[in-house]
């Protein structure tokens, strides 16, 4: 039942107390449907019924990646300065080498959320992002110590979803979280919580399907602490720095996310994988042939 429905109902009401309190009542029969429906559901459908998640290989995806950075990292954080993209597109020399997951609303088309996995060159003689910002404050033993193919590595960045989807009193606190700015039904603003870690997922997803299952990423404090309530569990390597905020380096594995992670969300894992799967299957043909 959407809110605007809500609203139309409460005007038909008009002042009468008899009707405002019979809505009330409708209004309280609706939520009680609608969590319902949300316990007879599982975690999977909720989401997939209202978002896909896929990889970004058209230049109109990659775009709206870009868009969507731009709006979050520029606009909204002035983490990068407005003036470097007129596009209105935030890229950077990374996404030259790095693979994109997009999160798309279904019924709006509108994009909801994205995240990058920044590979590692063929020759192996570059360094990834967070190398570079962290070099005087990464635990270097701890990182030899995980004797790394560097063919293995990657790193998970510009993680971010679009304030459309973000409630309105959270916007200026964090990139994450739920929305109350669209129209749209309760039961659909519950998924749309989701979209953070459905990104992750998906870059968690390419890091599986690259081969590249050890995965570096920066990270406020906040982040991990919060996924490791749903069992993926981000293990700090160095020391907080300023970058786009006080962050620290943090590392993970596809292997312990897949052992550990909450049975719910290793089901939308599993979906999203399947989505990505074949996108990501067809991108490397058309790259041999």
């Amino acid at each position: 039942m959407s809110r605007l429905f809500l609203q139309e109902m409460y005007w038909r009401a008009g002042p009468d107390l008899s009707n405002a309190t019979d809505l009330l009542k409708m209004n309280i029969q609706a939520k009680k449907v609608v969590d319902q429906e949300m316990k007879n559901e599982s975690l999977t459908e909720s989401f997939l019924q209202y978002f896909t998640v896929d990889l970004a290989t058209t230049q109109a995806q990659k775009e709206s990646v870009y868009n969507i950075r731009y709006h979050v990292y520029c606009e909204e954080f002035k983490y990068e300065p407005m003036d470097r993209f007129p596009d209105k597109l935030e890229y950077d020399a990374c996404d030259d080498h790095s693979l994109h997951c997009l999160v798309t609303h279904i019924s709006s088309g509108k994009p909801a959320g994205c995240v990058r996995l920044i590979q590692t060159t063929d020759d192996n003689c570059d360094i990834l992002p967070f190398e570079e910002v962290c070099a005087e404050s990464l635990d270097y033993e701890f990182i030899r110590g995980l004797n790394l193919d560097r063919k293995t590595v990657c790193e998970i960045s510009r993680l971010a979803v679009d304030s459309a989807f973000r409630r309105r009193a959270d916007e200026t606190q964090t990139r994450f979280g739920g929305v109350d700015a669209m129209d749209c039904s309760h039961h659909e603003q519950r998924a749309f919580g989701l979209i953070a870690v459905a990104g992750l997922l998906g870059a968690t997803a390419l890091s599986d399907l690259t081969g590249r299952s050890n995965a570096f990423a920066m990270m406020e404090s906040f982040l991990p602490r919060l996924l490791k309530r749903s069992g993926i569990i981000f293990q700090q390597v160095g020391e907080k720095i300023e970058y786009h905020g006080i962050r620290a380096p943090f590392f993970i594995t596809t292997q312990s996310m897949q052992v550990n992670i909450h049975p719910d969300l290793k089901e939308l894992y599993e979906a999203i994988y399947e989505q990505i799967k074949q996108s990501y299957a067809d991108q490397q043909a058309k790259t041999t042939n």
